[in-house]
């Protein structure tokens, strides 16, 4: 069964034709700022299993380190995706339908996080990336 997805307007949909993989939450200072949150919850995806179904034309892209960026809402401003040269290659979880049958597995850069977050009991944290 195909995962969908949406941005707040709802103008700009997607499929994922597999799985989500390595579920994660990232707490460093530009995530924080992406996200407009005191992180960024996202799961990888296969590039070749996702697709645009519409308003692919509303979006707007943002690279914010050499071959990596984002994509987002030009109308309502959700982030949708994660890119790595131009391809989608992860997923925000807020934007996702339903239940995508994945969990967060682990949270990265807690040593960068904001002073105000309390993190969850329970989860495998690093205070930068898994070794």
């Amino acid at each position: 069964m195909a995962i969908t997805g949406e941005c707040f307007c709802g103008n700009i949909k997607y499929k994922i034709d597999g799985k989500l993989k390595d579920a994660r939450s990232c707490h460093c200072s530009r995530c924080r700022k992406a996200f407009s949150s005191q992180a960024s919850a996202y799961a990888l995806v296969e590039p070749h299993e996702f697709s645009w179904l519409q308003g692919a034309e509303l979006l707007t892209s943002f690279e914010s380190l050499p071959e990596f960026g984002f994509q987002f809402c030009s109308q309502c401003g959700s982030t949708l995706c994660g890119t790595h040269n131009g391809m989608p290659h992860g997923v925000t979880l807020g934007c996702v339908n339903g239940d995508p049958d994945v969990e967060i597995g682990y949270h990265l850069f807690v040593g960068s996080k904001a002073t105000w977050e309390i993190l969850p009991t329970g989860v495998t944290c690093f205070d930068e990336g898994p070794q």
